[in-house]
């Protein structure tokens, strides 16, 4: 019998960070845990930083993933925002690489799409529809949570999608392998 894969799903932030285990079963996800890691309260960023890290790590060492599915940031105006989520995302994704846990990185565009069919939903659109099909009992005010579950999931619905290969390395190589369309 195979080992279910199971997909440790991250939704980054400073002051919340939402996470969500989703293992597959039958070709099915199936959700095994969720919650969100608070270190919004240390009015340090830099603390903010060691207690995502650690508490990441002890995530990865706890429930032993297979892989992990991160939203990526998206572009914002604050450039001071974007930054600290970057480093929340950088010490996170640290703690999946000291365990050999390959990550995997989604817009949230995509994550949107793949669970709901419109990539411009809502946060609670997200959480509606991953608690209608899923029954979940009780849903987090914040969203964090459900968004994790949802780029675990959108992981796993992309499993199946064939990965589009570089065809070509830069444009010297294109000329190369296309004389006939160069004039």
């Amino acid at each position: 019998m195979e080992k279910p894969l199971r997909i440790l799903g991250i939704d980054p932030g400073t002051t919340v960070t939402g996470y969500g285990l989703v293992e597959i079963r039958d070709k099915k996800p199936v959700i095994l845990q969720m919650g969100n890691i608070t270190p919004g309260k240390l009015s340090d960023h830099y603390q903010r930083l060691k207690v995502l890290h650690e508490r990441a790590l002890h995530l990865v060492r706890e429930y032993r993933p297979d892989v992990m599915a991160i939203e990526a940031p998206f572009y914002g105006k604050n450039v001071q925002s974007m930054l600290k989520l970057g480093r929340g995302q950088g010490v996170i994704m640290a703690a999946a690489l000291m365990y050999g846990v390959p990550i995997y990185e989604y817009a949230p565009l995509s994550v949107k799409q793949a669970i709901t069919g419109m990539g411009r939903a809502s946060k609670e659109q997200v959480a509606y529809f991953l608690h209608k099909v899923y029954n979940l009992k009780e849903l987090d005010k914040a969203l964090d949570e459900t968004d994790a579950v949802a780029v675990a999931i959108c992981h796993f619905i992309h499993l199946d999608k064939p990965q589009k290969s570089k065809e070509f390395k830069n444009w010297a190589d294109f000329v190369k392998k296309n004389p006939d369309k160069v004039k």
